[in-house]
C-alpha cells in the first residue's frame, strides 16, 4: 500500500513540475517593447500612415477597426483577412461575408511595404493590423491620449 501511495505522489509531483515548466515557457514569449530594438520605426510608420489616412477620409478609422475585428473574430488575430486568393485557395478578403464589405486593405499594404523597407522580415502582419486599428481609434476619437502599452511581437502564420 505504501508503494502505490508513493508512486501516486511521484506522478502528481511530476505533473505539477511539467505544468510549471510549460506555464513559464508560454508566458515569456511576449514583450511590450519588442519592436523598440528590432524595428525602432514601427510605431512612427504606422501612426503616420494611419493619421494621414484618417485625415483624408474620416471613416477610415472605423474601417481599420472593423478590418481588425473581422480578422480576430473567428480564429484569433492572425492577419488571415489580408490573404489574397490564389488558384487553389480562396482568401478571407474575398470570402462571402467580407467581399465588397471591408475597406482599408490599401492602407495596410502601404504600411507593410514601408515597414519592409525599414525593417525587412521583422514585423508580423498581425501586429501591423492590431497596431493600425489601435492608432485609428486613438487618432480618431482620443487624439490627445497616448496609446496604452500592448505586448508586441506576436507571430502570425
Amino acid at each position: 500500500m505504501a508503494r502505490s501511495s508513493s508512486s501516486y505522489s511521484y506522478i502528481v509531483l511530476t505533473c505539477i513540475f511539467c505544468l510549471c515548466v510549460l506555464i513559464g515557457t508560454a508566458s515569456s514569449q511576449l514583450s511590450a517593447n519588442f519592436y523598440a530594438t528590432s524595428c525602432p520605426t514601427f510605431s512612427s510608420i504606422i501612426s503616420t500612415a494611419v493619421n494621414s489616412a484618417v485625415s483624408n477620409e474620416a471613416r477610415m478609422g472605423a474601417s481599420l477597426l472593423r478590418l481588425h475585428f473581422h480578422d480576430c473574430f473567428v480564429n484569433g488575430c492572425d492577419a488571415s483577412v489580408l490573404l489574397d486568393d490564389t488558384a487553389n485557395f480562396t482568401g478571407e478578403k474575398t470570402a462571402r461575408p467580407n467581399n465588397n464589405s471591408l475597406r482599408g486593405f490599401d492602407i495596410i499594404d502601404t504600411i507593410k511595404s514601408q515597414l519592409e523597407s525599414s525593417c525587412p522580415g521583422v514585423v508580423s502582419c498581425a501586429d501591423l493590423l492590431t497596431t493600425a486599428a489601435r492608432d485609428s481609434v486613438v487618432g480618431t476619437w482620443w487624439p490627445e491620449l497616448e496609446p496604452s502599452v500592448r505586448p508586441e511581437g506576436l507571430n502570425d502564420g
